[in-house]
């Protein structure tokens, strides 16, 4: 197994304060700031190599070993239950997992509840921790329109700042869980690079800490 540090980063804003991270814990490539199409970049003096994915995917590529390390949203963490370890909060990429549904609308314990959601395991999981009866729907794309076209009651979905909600005449009703972006990492690459991958997670961890 090469000492090569495969790191996927997710693509976008994210992505790049969190190279800006590992740049700053001393494992610079700057290659990957240079405009271009490019996906993999090397520095092999550092041993680390990057390569950009799709934000869901990251947690894919390192519980598979295609990456040894990765940043993931605590969402995808919980939703997917990948079999990896997560060892940093970066406390970046706030926000939260809550349950929204139109200002007016008031819970009827007696119906099931109809629940429209990306996140159906974290749903699911949250309304089994409080006993309550729903009916779900799983969505891909604009999970608020749902409630307004009488698909379903509430919507459990990510809210940054609250503003697409309001202009959809929706409201947060629960907060389920904050979500940050996490520093994750394979559990075989963490037990043959467990210095490297170490250092690394101390040195980001020291970065979040400095933050607050």
């Amino acid at each position: 197994m090469s000492n090569m540090i495969n790191v996927a980063l997710p693509k976008g804003r994210l992505g790049e304060k969190v190279y800006d991270m590992f740049e700053k814990a001393g494992f610079e490539c700057p290659s990957i700031k240079e405009k271009n199409r490019k996906l993999i970049f090397e520095n092999a003096e550092k041993g680390v190599r990057y390569f950009w994915v799709k934000p869901s995917d990251v947690a894919i590529y390192v519980e598979r070993g295609a990456a040894d390390i990765g940043v993931a949203g605590k969402d995808i963490l919980l939703e997917y239950e990948p079999d990896v370890y997560e060892l940093v909060d970066l406390n970046i990429g706030k926000c939260r997992m809550a349950v929204a549904a139109p200002k007016e609308f008031r819970d009827n314990p007696q119906k099931t509840l109809k629940v429209a959601t990306k996140f159906s395991n974290i749903a699911q999981t949250y309304y089994n921790s409080i006993g309550r009866d729903i009916d779900m729907i799983h969505l891909n794309g604009s999970i608020e329109i749902a409630p307004i076209l009488g698909l379903s009651d509430v919507i459990v979905d990510i809210v940054e700042t609250g503003s697409t909600l309001k202009e959809n005449n929706l409201e947060v009703k629960e907060n389920i869980v904050p979500i940050s972006a996490r520093l994750i990492a394979n559990k075989t690459s963490f037990r043959f690079k467990s210095e490297k991958i170490e250092f690394i997670a101390r040195e980001i961890a020291a970065q979040t800490e400095a933050d607050k």
